[in-house]
């Protein structure tokens, strides 16, 4: 993913990946205490399966779509992390029910998925550094 227009590097210079990223990975940690048996009232699963529900969900609904959209990898971004927050809210709908190799199966599905988001920022973010340096010669 190469960034070519001034539009997407100025939003992309709003957007600060180093924080998406960290921010996303926190979500690991937290659902495995739920996998674990704990209970949070900020993690119902209604809530949880929208993707809009994260701050980085937000942003690539809203001017992240708007300055990256017609890129590809913009496209596999949505879906995977749309793909994390169903099975997040799936995980937890089976950890809650007791089942736990379901919940299990879910997690997983949540970790796989993770990476690729992860990777996919950090492509965002290589293209954005090579948008920058080209401007600047």
């Amino acid at each position: 993913l190469v960034l070519l227009d001034d539009e997407a590097v100025r939003v992309m210079a709003e957007f600060d990946i180093d924080e998406a990223i960290n921010s996303h990975e926190r979500w690991l940690p937290w659902l495995a205490q739920v996998l674990q048996g704990a209970r949070d009232e900020r993690l119902r699963p209604e809530v949880v399966r929208e993707a809009e529900s994260s701050e980085l969900g937000q942003w690539l609904q809203d001017s992240g779509r708007m300055a990256l959209g017609h890129f590809p990898a913009s496209d596999m971004l949505l879906r995977r992390h749309r793909y994390f927050h169903q099975q997040a809210a799936l995980m937890i709908l089976h950890a809650e029910a007791g089942e736990a190799q379901r919940a299990e199966q879910a997690f997983n599905g949540c970790q796989h998925a993770s990476r690729q988001v992860v990777l996919l920022l950090r492509e965002l973010q290589r293209g954005l550094a090579a948008s920058r340096r080209r401007q600047s010669r």
